[in-house]
């Protein structure tokens, strides 16, 4: 079942150690790709042997990082439904359109995919205390992994975060702060406690494991509509994992020969106060601020 072979820079392609600890590359800080032997995965497995699996994300286990099934932390996540939403459709005057429903995940949102697997790989890896900026539901699956790995957990949030956030973390038994100012305040915190206190950190493109957590909507849309894609894929946008994730599904699905022709249009959505990828596309730059 372990596939995996190595990481990647995403920018420069220096390759890492996959059995290594890992945070982003040395030469230019760039988020690291996990890659897999794709031309085994392909012997190893068909999309009609994983019909037959559970219904959760682990069914495509082989196209995640995690080498040893005992690391494995799960809480049910993943395979949530795709939901046609007919009379929306008529209203916009598209021919079709669905919701593909993520509330029903564990903690109550995507987040939960990406925390599973990144939770997953650092204990295999022997990780034992982990720390994350939050504004909200990255906190919450973190809490939640971590209480589930046995994982000593640290989660910085901004002081005006909905009571419910704050709540979550604290029940799960993480160690959770409160923090005047803004979410990018409570990660310059994680990165200056990192060499004091030792902790993993599991911020957002920091480390390479919660993108492949993230990668498996993609192999659930692709599965739900038959291993067909859609034309168009609107995606509220925070960082940006959940999008460079889907991607990825698509770019190694199509790589073993699973699905063919054209991918869909990936659409990015931000709120007006806080788009830095919106402001980035629109102003024709490589990189966001």
């Amino acid at each position: 079942m372990a596939f995996l072979t190595h990481l990647e820079c995403s920018r420069c392609g220096k390759q890492y150690d996959a059995d290594q600890l890992q945070t982003v590359c040395a030469d230019d800080g760039k988020p690291l790709y996990a890659r897999y032997d794709l031309a085994r995965i392909a012997e190893a497995v068909t999309p009609e042997r994983i019909a037959r699996r559970p219904s959760d994300l682990w069914r495509y286990r082989e196209f995640l990082p995690v080498r040893d099934d005992e690391n494995i932390v799960s809480l049910g996540e993943g395979f949530t439904p795709l939901l046609s939403a007919d009379r929306l459709a008529l209203l916009l005057g598209v021919k079709h359109l669905w919701v593909k429903d993520e509330s029903q995940m564990p903690t109550g949102s995507f987040k939960a995919r990406g925390l599973c697997v990144a939770v997953s790989r650092a204990l295999e890896l022997g990780v034992k205390r982990v720390a994350l900026p939050s504004a909200g539901n990255a906190g919450g699956a973190l809490a939640a992994y971590a209480a589930r790995a046995g994982l000593e957990s640290y989660v910085f949030m901004p002081r005006d975060v909905p009571r419910a956030n704050q709540v979550e973390v604290q029940v799960a038994g993480t160690n959770a702060f409160l923090v005047e100012g803004l979410v990018t305040d409570c990660g310059a915190l994680v990165r200056e406690g990192t060499p004091i206190m030792r902790w993993f950190d599991m911020s957002t493109l920091k480390e390479p494991y919660r993108l492949e957590g993230k990668k498996t909507m993609g192999f659930e849309i692709a599965e739900q509509f038959r291993w067909e894609l859609p034309d168009v894929i609107i995606y509220p946008t925070g960082g940006g994992t959940g999008l460079l994730g889907i991607w990825k599904a698509f770019e190694e699905l199509e790589k073993i020969g699973w699905i063919q022709g054209k991918k869909p249009r990936l659409v990015c959505v931000q709120a007006e106060d806080c788009a830095p990828l919106v402001k980035a596309f629109h102003e024709g730059k490589e990189e966001a601020e």
